[in-house]
């Protein structure tokens, strides 16, 4: 089967590729490579590589900065997937495409499920949530959208390298409590892709996340206790709770972000790890690179 990966410089992009079966002919785009917002130039690389199944994991993923760029945040989160999914219809290509969490307001009582009215508070939440419905809503086109939370990873930047980064510089950080949601290794997330990729009967809107819940502050704590087991940080690191009030930024992020899964856990046959078990395999290869 052939695959093309795009946004294969980012996180999930890289685990994309890390993890393909041996099956897969797989070939990676990263944004020097291709704009997927050119319609012309998706058009010519998958009409030469001719994929039957192509992952976009392209995405402006600057949640702040996106409110003072909304232009280009929507050109890469909506329209972009908009030229993708034509291209991919035209080609009889499928298309499984990344979207988030904060496509949600963060004022459930419970876990979003997939059918839950999206409602962002932000440009990046809005941005994505067009993406989202221009794949879903291509004529012709067999796709899938999975949302997911937090993700991060050994490489690239994310929220465990930003902590590690902080606690190295400084012994202390201070860090939101009042926002829940799942942490997510971007393998967690490959893996799971892969699985639905060589499933094409199935599609529509999917969430998946490891399992389990934190708030930002149980994340950064968890990350200063195993990075020092690991010897990656000073064993003192100090790590205080604070209220999102004491922390302004210029986008607004859900409160409560939760994804309920239960529904693709039974479509794909797989249980996901719990996010601190998958937060030390990363610091584990972190210390081993």
């Amino acid at each position: 089967m052939r695959v093309l990966i795009t946004g294969a410089g980012g996180q999930v992009g890289r685990e994309l590729a890390r993890t393909a079966p041996p099956q897969a002919l797989v070939r990676t785009v990263d944004r020097n490579e291709l704009d997927i917002g050119d319609a012309a130039a998706v058009h010519a690389v998958i009409g030469e590589f001719r994929p039957a199944l192509i992952f976009n994991a392209a995405a402006y993923t600057a949640v702040d900065r996106a409110e003072s760029e909304p232009e280009l945040a929507m050109h890469v989160n909506g329209i972009a997937p908009r030229l993708l999914a034509a291209a991919a219809a035209a080609a009889d290509c499928s298309l499984i495409h990344i979207s988030t969490d904060y496509v949600f307001d963060g004022q459930s009582p419970h876990p979003y499920a997939p059918g839950d009215e999206p409602r962002p508070l932000g440009v990046y939440g809005q941005s994505k949530l067009e993406g989202e419905r221009a794949v879903l809503q291509a004529p012709g086109l067999q796709s899938a959208v999975v949302r997911t939370s937090w993700v991060y990873a050994s490489h690239g930047r994310n929220f465990l390298q930003s902590m590690l980064r902080l606690m190295r510089a400084h012994g202390a950080v201070r860090v939101v409590a009042d926002q829940v949601g799942a942490p997510t290794a971007a393998r967690s997330l490959a893996e799971a892709l892969w699985v639905l990729g060589q499933q094409p009967a199935l599609s529509g809107l999917m969430h998946w996340t490891d399992a389990g819940v934190a708030s930002w502050y149980d994340f950064a704590v968890a990350i200063a206790e195993d990075a020092a087991q690991r010897g990656l940080l000073p064993t003192d690191v100090a790590v205080t709770p604070i209220a999102t009030a004491d922390y302004p930024t210029p986008a607004r992020r859900p409160a409560y972000s939760l994804l309920d899964k239960g529904a693709t856990v039974a479509a794909l046959g797989l249980s996901p790890w719990h996010w601190r078990q998958r937060l030390r395999q990363v610091l584990d290869e972190m210390r081993h690179a």
